[in-house]
Parts: C-alpha cells; structure tokens; sequence
C-alpha cells in the first residue's frame, strides 16, 4: 500500500517464509541463496539451506554412493537402491557425472508408508491432530516422517513398531558431499 521496500533482518525460517516475497538465506555473513520462499523450499542451493529452511527440518542421509550405468542414475542408500527421475537422470548427465559419493536429502512431508523401501522402528510419535510425527531409527538415522492420520491405523504408528517407508525420488535433493551444493 505505501509502495517501499522492506527489508526484514529474522532468524526465524517461518517468520522469513511467511512475511517474505523474496528471502536471502545466509550463513557467517556470506549469502547461501537468494529466491521466493517457495523456490528456497524446493530447490535449496546447499546442505545448509536445506536444513535451514522446513518444518520439521528435512532428513539427510549421509554415506550414499551415486552411480550411473547406461545413462541411469541410482542412489544406493542403506542398502536400499533407488532410481532417479528422467530430469535428475538429465541434469546429472549433462553435468558428466559418473559416481560419486552425496548426501540425500528428503523432506518428511514427503515420506510415504509403502511395502517396499526402507524399514525402521518407530522410536517417537507424535499425534499432532491431523497428521502424525514420526522419528523412525533407520540403522542408526533418525529419519523424521510426517504421515496424514485420516486413512492411517494409528496402532501401526506406535513407538517400538516397524515401519516400512520411500519417498518419490523426484523430489530427494542430492549433494556432492565435498561441495555440500545440490548437484540437481
């Protein structure tokens, strides 16, 4: 309404994502990334902005080995192999990667219950109303899932249970593990 700029200095992430049309994430005084909430949401720049940004903070998993054959991309994570997307599978073959050693990131919000994928034991569960917080124990990863409860049986949700659980590779966020940048 009074047509000016604002600058709003906030250490809170929500804060930021809320009020913001544009946000600048930094780190030791140095800019990480500058775009819309939402660009910085699904597209972080870093391992840093990654974990900055999102509520609860995204998963990471550490230790995984990408590697391509045939022009497919898999990430070996946990023993567990998961096939990229035809864009991640693009994006990395323009970039002439091979293999590599990266760290994954998923967001819990994008975590789904499945038959197949990885299993944990559920170590905390918290009802939050309408969906359920899950911190599953994935061989010595607390892995952060964030479930629905409107079709969930909320018994296989409880402490001590196992739980089997994938995400969409779609939408992991890969990074190179010396840089910490995204390689996607």
């Amino acid at each position: 309404k009074i047509k000016t700029t604002f600058v709003y200095v906030t250490h809170a992430q929500i804060e930021a994502m809320t009020l913001g049309d544009r946000i600048v994430v930094m780190k030791d005084g140095f800019i990480q990334q500058v775009g819309t909430p939402q660009e910085v949401f699904n597209h972080p720049d870093n391992i840093f902005v990654a974990g900055f940004i999102g509520t609860p903070q995204i998963n990471f998993f550490h230790d995984v080995k990408l590697t391509e054959k045939a022009g497919k991309y898999t990430l070996n994570i946990h023993g567990v192999d998961v096939a990229l997307s035809s864009e991640q599978n693009r994006v990395l073959a323009s970039k002439e990667i091979k293999e590599k050693d990266v760290v994954v990131g998923i967001r819990p919000v994008h975590i789904t219950v499945t038959d197949k994928g990885f299993t944990g034991t559920i170590e905390v569960s918290e009802m939050m109303g309408s969906e359920v917080h899950l911190h599953i124990n994935v061989d010595g990863d607390d892995i952060v899932a964030v479930l629905p409860t409107a079709k969930l049986d909320l018994d296989t949700v409880a402490i001590g249970k196992q739980i089997t659980f994938s995400f969409d590779p779609g939408l992991c966020h890969i990074f190179d593990s010396q840089t910490e940048n995204n390689l996607i």
